[in-house]
């Protein structure tokens, strides 16, 4: 049985102070935005952005896209009231930063509760300190309204003082340990930015390297990148029709008492059924979001 999948390839940060790019975002063909209270907002702009933000996702003018509004943290002085706000606004998802425990996650759960936050508005978390990595999976299985872990890619590197690599080899013990717990919950996962928005063959590298990972998607930084992560976190045409045949020839070989079929000169098992369900139902979700 596979999961019902929603895309979560291109996941677009807009500053929510802009008016200008949330207005354009509503054309932008990425799968999700985040609507940014954090870090791409100065401190004298604080409250203008949360009441663009939570205007923009009241607004129901963003289509098919999935809508995530990424708050201050709760330690700060804009925290509070802007989860307040958040859960009123009632988008898909409210997006925490700096998780790194169970505890937060809790806490968390319970001010959305107490804010009204309606069912359909799910906590996304961001991975992005030593301890949040150490403790990835308690966080991942800390509440049923978690849904999406977020990588955080550049606070992990400023925090364990590691370097931006090609290959991002300093980086992998933090990105398995949080695919590991992302999997061990059956939540979503999102790869971190690519902070060079020039080096296209770089950023298609790491979108490439994201997917073969196991990322649902990635996280990004301007509206440039979003067909080309789309397109990296997609299954091909080719992989369609072959994950359709692996799911014909072994359906076709239980009806005659099977349970091993070769496809193409390989061995089929069921793991490789469902994993060719699993393609072919991520791109019918793409096909009917676009």
């Amino acid at each position: 049985m596979v999961e019902q999948i929603r895309p979560r390839r291109s996941v677009l940060y807009m500053p929510g102070s802009n008016a200008r790019a949330l207005e354009k975002a509503k054309t932008i063909p990425a799968d999700a935005l985040i609507l940014d209270l954090e870090d791409a907002v100065g401190p004298d702009k604080k409250d203008l952005a949360r009441e663009q933000v939570c205007a923009a996702a009241r607004s129901g003018e963003y289509g098919h896209r999935e809508i995530a509004i990424r708050i201050n943290g709760l330690d700060t002085a804009w925290g509070r009231e802007d989860l307040a706000a958040a859960c009123a606004a009632s988008p898909d998802a409210i997006l925490v930063p700096k998780i790194d425990g169970a505890s937060m996650i809790r806490q968390i759960g319970a001010a959305m509760e107490a804010a009204g936050a309606p069912d359909k508005t799910k906590m996304w978390a961001m991975l992005e300190t030593p301890r949040g990595v150490l403790r990835s999976e308690e966080i991942a299985g800390a509440s049923p309204r978690l849904e999406v872990l977020v990588m955080g890619t550049n606070d992990i590197a400023k925090e364990v003082r590691c370097a931006h690599r090609p290959g991002r080899a300093p980086m992998m013990t933090s990105l398995g340990l949080c695919l590991l717990a992302a999997r061990a919950h059956a939540k979503t996962i999102l790869d971190g930015v690519y902070n060079d928005i020039k080096d296209a063959e770089g950023f298609e590298a790491e979108c490439v390297q994201g997917a073969e990972l196991g990322f649902d998607g990635k996280t990004l930084i301007h509206p440039n990148q979003v067909e080309v992560c789309n397109r990296a976190y997609a299954p091909s045409q080719e992989e369609v029709a072959q994950a359709r045949e692996i799911i014909a020839a072994f359906q076709q070989a239980r009806e005659a008492g099977k349970f091993v079929v070769t496809v193409g000169g390989r061995m089929i098992e069921n793991l490789h059924v469902e994993q060719a369900k699993r393609a072919v139902a991520l791109a019918e979700a793409i096909e009917r979001s676009n």
